[in-house]
């Protein structure tokens, strides 16, 4: 390994990470002949084989994920050993890495605008997906922050809360109900549902609260999209509980209906692996977010 690169190191993570000799040279701006060639070149310095192709599939020998692993490592001190030399020159550069669930897209991009401004020097990569994607991302090590409503505890992690996240149960402005008070949730047995997909932390906790209650909703459409949602519910097709928050920057066409035992109280947690330490860089996001939320508070009491 004495004779491996930095630069070699790069090519074969890239490569391991995409499963893809074409991929990694997409990403690195490479052709993918000198992918090959870096990664034959580094095969010879460690001495045994670092991917095995099965049919047209490319895999990881037992050398090819220890290596994988190591080069994580290497490139996570690497980026730590840089984000504290910027520190210690008084400035606050690095990449900050989020992934964030669906639901929170609609609020976390406007509290990133003002962190932008403020420390112009870091890059920010934003992953956006369901819970599942959460916890899969998170089990790998993808990220430095994950901000989600629902704790895993099948994991051992740091969460941190920060803002509310309340369910509501939409519908049509023009809904029959929505002058309504005091709407037994029993009645939502009689209107047509629109539920989030498997694997939503929205879908899970409504269930919860329904199994709770002996509800029975029809559900008439499943959609993996909030925007999906909002337009079908506007569109008539039925009614809905997603987070307050999907109504940023305006309600339009939707109405809360004033249902019993709702809004269905949440909170929006930071999350990482217990053990793991943050980077500079996560640390200053960390604790502007902190101050954001409140903030964002205000904008919700403004809507109300």
């Amino acid at each position: 390994m004495n004779q491996a690169t930095l630069h070699q190191l790069k090519v074969f993570e890239a490569a391991a990470r995409h499963g893809s000799f074409t991929r990694a040279a997409e990403e690195l701006f490479l052709t993918q002949p000198t992918v090959s060639m870096q990664i034959k070149q580094l095969t010879k310095s460690v001495g045994l084989p670092l991917f095995e192709q099965v049919g047209k599939r490319l895999y990881l020998t037992e050398a090819g994920r220890e290596l994988f692993a190591t080069c994580r490592q290497i490139f996570e001190t690497i980026a730590q050993f840089e984000m504290k030399v910027a520190d210690l020159k008084g400035l606050k550069q690095g990449q900050l890495r989020l992934a964030v669930i669906t639901t929170a897209k609609y609020f976390i991009p406007r509290l990133l605008g003002p962190f932008c401004q403020l420390y112009p020097g870091i890059d920010i990569s934003l992953q956006v997906t369901n819970h599942e994607g959460i916890i899969e991302r998170m089990i790998s090590n993808q990220d430095d922050l994950y901000i989600m409503s629902q704790v895993p505890e099948h994991l051992d992690v740091n969460c941190e809360p920060f803002l509310e996240n309340p369910l509501v149960v939409l519908a049509p402005l023009n809904h029959p109900l929505a002058k309504e008070k005091n709407i037994p949730i029993s009645q939502l047995s009689n209107e047509p549902f629109i539920m989030r997909e498997p694997g939503s932390g929205t879908r899970r906790a409504v269930q919860k609260l329904f199994d709770e209650h002996g509800v029975n909703v029809k559900v008439k459409l499943e959609l993996g999209s909030n925007e999906a949602i909002k337009q079908a519910i506007a569109g008539g097709l039925g009614i809905s509980v997603l987070s307050r928050h999907t109504l940023i920057p305006d309600a339009g066409d939707l109405s809360i209906l004033d249902v019993e035992y709702f809004p269905i109280k949440r909170t929006w947690y930071m999350v990482h692996p217990n053990g793991k330490q943050l980077s500079i860089v996560a640390r200053t996001y960390h604790d502007y977010l902190l101050e954001a939320a409140k903030q964002a508070v205000v904008w919700e009491r403004e809507k109300e």
